[in-house]
């Protein structure tokens, strides 16, 4: 079955209280993993690579923190997968790394490019999907 990873889940868990949050506060790690019961390191690592991809800024300091940067309407759902899973794909054959010669039944394989179809339409789903659709 198709799902997505735990770290996939914790983004979209941050992001949207990030967007719940965004008229003047600054979330932090600690406060998002407390809310959400999610290990501290996965959410700080979660927000570096969306400060990263510049879906958030962070900011330092006693008062600092973490805020979105557009609005999450203009934040659609493959941004932050894209931000934390770097070779998102549906099967291992189709990650931008992997070689074609990798795959030992790829002189016999019949699924692939159905299944780089579906990929795509996965994607196109995740894309007009904002953040806001989930608040």
């Amino acid at each position: 079955m198709l799902k997505l990873s735990k770290k996939t889940e914790y983004a979209f868990m941050a992001a949207r209280h990030l967007a719940l949050n965004n008229s003047g506060h600054y979330s932090t790690a600690k406060e998002i993993a407390e809310n959400y019961r999610i290990p501290y390191q996965l959410v700080a690592k979660v927000l570096q690579n969306f400060t990263k991809s510049e879906i958030v800024t962070s900011f330092q300091g006693a008062k600092g923190g973490y805020k979105l940067n557009r609005s999450p309407d203009n934040i659609s759902l493959i941004d932050i997968i894209k931000a934390v899973e770097h070779n998102y794909q549906v099967t291992e054959c189709m990650q931008q790394n992997n070689s074609r010669s990798t795959c030992s039944h790829l002189d016999c394989c019949k699924i692939r490019d159905p299944l780089i179809e579906i990929q795509r339409k996965i994607e196109n789903v995740f894309e007009q999907t904002s953040l806001k659709q989930i608040l």
